[in-house]
């Protein structure tokens, strides 16, 4: 993002910056659960579930790689180590459920982590709308990903 690009930012480029990692934190300690859970999983339907995991899970690391590049663009630098990703996320990390074989638990936590990612996307819409276009345009674009993420898996719930 050129000079020009970030002068109509109507925001603290440093703040912005500092959420946007911390959504950046949220969307890897996500790929890493689903993945983890996609390779675990087990019991009934379990194929399924894995393929749902997996799908979920490229579609988070495509947010972070998506995060990583509009905060470089803002003159910031993605979170670099690991070890930082949960102290500054957005929530902690949820661990997956012991039994593999306990779909119903897999999809809770799913949901749960989708809601709190809508929420996540919501309160920065709300915050760039009509301040910074281009990262408006970024996290409603994600927020939308997020909300279909979560109904997919709530109608698994109520099967």
């Amino acid at each position: 993002m050129g000079k020009q690009a970030r002068a109509i930012v109507d925001l603290s480029l440093k703040d912005l910056v500092k959420d946007l990692n911390k959504a950046y934190a949220d969307e890897w300690l996500a790929f890493y659960l689903y993945w983890y859970m996609a390779q675990t999983v087990s019991g009934r339907a379990y194929e399924d579930m894995q393929e749902f995991l997996n799908r979920l899970a490229k579609d988070e690391l495509e947010h972070a790689q998506e995060l990583a590049d509009q905060i470089q663009k803002l003159g910031g630098v993605p979170i670099s180590n690991p070890m930082d990703l949960e102290k500054n996320a957005n929530a902690p990390y949820m661990l997956p459920p012991k039994n593999t074989a306990d779909i119903n638990r897999i999809i809770r936590i799913v949901s749960e982590a989708e809601a709190a990612a809508i929420d996540v996307y919501n309160k920065l819409a709300k915050k760039t709308q009509g301040k910074d276009h281009i990262t408006y345009q970024l996290v409603t674009h994600i927020l939308s990903e997020e909300v279909e993420h979560e109904e997919i898996f709530e109608n698994l719930l109520e099967r």
